[in-house]
């Protein structure tokens, strides 16, 4: 389906294909994929292993690039980008959160949440203030002095947030965010991505759990590096009966 432009799209991702070169062997990871995902959207990229789920999100996040096709954020094409206009982009546009929660072992919850800040040579007072927001935000001012060591998982995972939120991001992408969580603290931190979506953010979760998913209003299934299925949900999670494709007019 040719899928029109709309003055609300934050990213319009067309015909992408992605090939890898594995020994003598080419894997197309992605095959012709097409979606556009609005601002404010909260918006499931579902997919079993092998789905090309991993690589859209690489793309979605600037760390790869696509074989064909183009992908525009924010009305940039990013295929047409320097490697640092795409640095400045993965620093100010996206949010990252990680399955892994990628945190400094021995730097507290403020420093971990001012690592983008300090990339971008943000001044130590307005670090410390905006850091302090953002950790106020996902519920964990009482924790900014504690290490990674000293926090439960899911503080770990709500530090990880905090610093995606901090330089006021375009974008939340959130890789498998509950992977390494149990199913209560998985909750709660979907919980946390669903007020932020009230919010206005707008957020993107890879995942291959259904109850995940669920969380969010829109799924994207992938299957063998295509779209499959891509639906609304309503309030309730269930599939809201359309005859047309949600990311077009």
């Amino acid at each position: 389906m040719t899928q029109s432009i709309k003055e609300n799209d934050l990213i319009s991702v067309q015909n992408l294909e992605k090939t890898y070169q594995m020994g003598t062997e080419q894997v197309r990871a992605l095959r012709g994929v097409s979606v556009k995902i609005g601002r404010g959207e909260y918006v499931s990229i579902m997919g079993q292993s092998g789905s090309g789920k991993s690589t859209l999100m690489n793309i979605l996040g600037c760390l790869d690039t696509p074989s064909n096709g183009t992908y525009e954020l924010n009305g940039k094409r990013v295929s047409e980008l320097s490697d640092d206009e795409l640095a400045f982009i993965r620093n100010r546009e996206i949010g990252f959160v990680f399955q892994t929660f990628n945190l400094l072992p021995r730097a507290d919850a403020l420093h971990n949440v001012e690592l983008p800040l300090i990339y971008r040579g943000i001044g130590s007072k307005e670090r410390r203030e905006r850091s302090m927001t953002a950790l106020a935000s996902v519920g964990l001012e009482d924790r900014v002095h504690h290490k990674p060591n000293e926090m439960s998982g899911g503080q770990r995972q709500r530090v990880a947030i905090a610093r995606a939120l901090v330089n006021h991001p375009s974008i939340i992408l959130a890789d498998e965010p509950t992977g390494n969580l149990d199913s209560k603290t998985g909750e709660e931190i979907m919980e946390v991505f669903d007020h932020l979506n009230v919010e206005g953010h707008t957020i993107i979760v890879v995942t291959h759990e259904e109850h995940i998913a669920k969380h969010s209003h829109r799924i994207v299934r992938l299957r063998d590096g295509q779209v499959e299925e891509d639906i609304l949900l309503s309030k309730n999670g269930y599939p809201i009966e359309s005859d047309t494709d949600p990311s077009a007019e």
